[in-house]
């Protein structure tokens, strides 16, 4: 049985809210494969429960379910009983929770309350009548983001203001992820984080006993893999149609990250693209990314793949399925990808080393205390050329800022590195004084710039600094 891993901090909020007397209501939500059901389960673990999975069906027998499923939990003597309406069922769980401390857990709420429209009003009458008064810790959790939020938290929602807590579980960060894989090196940490992007159910797919290489083949380029054909299943489960929404995702993962870009590179209409970035962002597949401090210019802003293992994925295997079909996806890895890893991994390692500026930043780790951290890009007007900044962070407070490069290519980081940095410094908003320049490296750095970095001015940060 595997270890339960991570989410400490929201296990302890959830079993906080549980030792309390009073009737307490918590909304979990967060996109699929998150780590939503574990956590849960291993919160239910020695409690009394009610644990229910909603299916896609029809409410009559969604609710059919529920009510088999409270029986079996709380009154298994009564085998032949069914309760008649949602109503009764909801009673009998007041009845039940009057004096006794149970947990109530309805998982995939969506499923439940799309379908029947009166299923909230039920929910909010037995709360305001009868649960309020009792001890049910009443639980809903969904993996439709824009329906919690909007269905379930917002104001116009029958359940508005019952709640008591709520929790969106987001990916893992890297630092997390590589707990599931504590025996290997950093830079094998880093690709595991760049290819699952921190999502729990991915990341506990790997097994450390095995090689980086030999996970990466067995999970994605074996017809029996999890993850060979879990792009599509993703899809499938969140939107009707995924043609348009895989050639969307397709266009982004080669390189296309501005509007026109992707409907060059996808073929679809405009108002296709416009619909389909909208959804994937509500799903928490893609995001809007501004250049720092420029946040409200809409043409310093692009389209990135927020969910790594899709960008991984279409990046890699469409070119694969030949090989995969004919059990020889092994050797298209150890040919076809695995040299390109080091460039893939650049962004990612670009978003690691964001990820530890903030942190390091907020704990002191830098002459400012940076509490925004972005990328910045744009023109250099000295050079006429485009140009970035992988790393900003700011100290909004007294407007001074760190800025670094990131190298994840197995290469020594030089001089000439350094140099360029500096020259870029100048391209930041007039408001925001550098302060320190970050240099990044999965492989060292030049004696040279090891001689430079005794001063403040510079500080060197290696791929194994980043998991201390």
């Amino acid at each position: 049985m595997q270890k339960f891993i991570g989410r400490e901090n929201e296990l302890a909020a959830l079993e906080k809210a549980c030792q309390t007397d009073s009737f307490q209501m918590a909304v979990v939500y967060g996109r699929r494969r998150v780590g939503k059901t574990t956590l849960l389960r291993e919160f239910c673990k020695d409690k009394r429960a009610v644990y229910y999975t909603a299916i896609k069906t029809t409410p009559e027998r969604n609710i059919a379910l529920f009510g088999q499923c409270v029986l079996r939990s709380l009154a298994p003597e009564l085998t032949n009983f069914t309760f008649q309406s949602l109503d009764d069922l909801c009673s009998f769980l007041g009845e039940r929770c009057r004096e006794e401390r149970l947990v109530v857990v309805i998982d995939e709420f969506p499923y439940m309350a799309k379908k029947e429209e009166s299923l909230l009003s039920v929910l909010q009458k037995h709360i305001d009548e009868q649960w309020m008064s009792g001890r049910m810790f009443l639980i809903v959790c969904g993996s439709s983001v824009s329906f919690m939020e909007d269905d379930v938290l917002s104001e116009k929602s029958p359940l508005y203001g019952r709640r008591t807590m709520q929790l969106r579980l987001e990916a893992f960060d890297y630092r997390r992820t590589a707990d599931f894989v504590p025996s290997w090196s950093a830079r094998d940490k880093a690709a595991v984080y760049g290819v699952t992007g921190g999502i729990a159910k991915y990341i506990s797919l790997f097994d450390d006993q095995k090689t980086l290489d030999e996970n990466i083949i067995d999970l994605f380029f074996k017809k029996t893999g999890y993850l060979y054909e879990e792009a599509e299943n993703l899809l499938t489960q969140e939107f009707r149609d995924i043609e348009g929404y895989s050639r969307t995702i397709e266009a982004i993962a080669s390189g296309a990250n501005q509007f026109q870009e992707i409907v060059d590179k996808s073929h679809l209409s405009s108002q296709t693209v416009t619909y389909v970035l909208k959804n994937l962002m509500e799903v928490g597949i893609l995001e809007k990314q501004h250049a720092i401090t420029e946040e409200h210019n809409k043409k310093k802003s692009r389209y990135i793949l927020k969910d790594a293992m899709l960008r991984f994925w279409y990046r890699f295997i469409p070119d694969a399925v030949n090989a995969i079909e004919i059990d020889r996806g092994d050797l298209y890895y150890r040919h076809a990808v695995k040299p390109l890893l080091s460039d893939y991994m650049g962004g990612i390692f670009e978003q690691i080393c964001r990820q530890y500026t903030l942190e390091a930043g907020i704990c002191g780790a830098f002459p400012c205390t940076v509490t925004s951290v972005g990328t910045w890009w744009g023109t250099n007007p000295e050079l006429r050329e485009e140009t970035d900044i992988d790393v900003v962070g700011l100290d909004l407070r007294k407007k001074e800022a760190v800025i670094g490069e990131c190298k994840f290519k197995n290469e020594i980081t030089d001089k000439k590195t350094y140099e360029a940095l500096q020259t870029r410094s100048s391209l930041l908003h007039k408001h925001y004084r550098v302060v320190q320049y970050l240099l990044f490296s999965a492989s060292s750095f030049s004696d040279w710039l090891v001689q430079e970095s005794r001063s403040e001015a510079l500080r060197l940060i290696d791929i194994d600094d980043l998991y201390r």
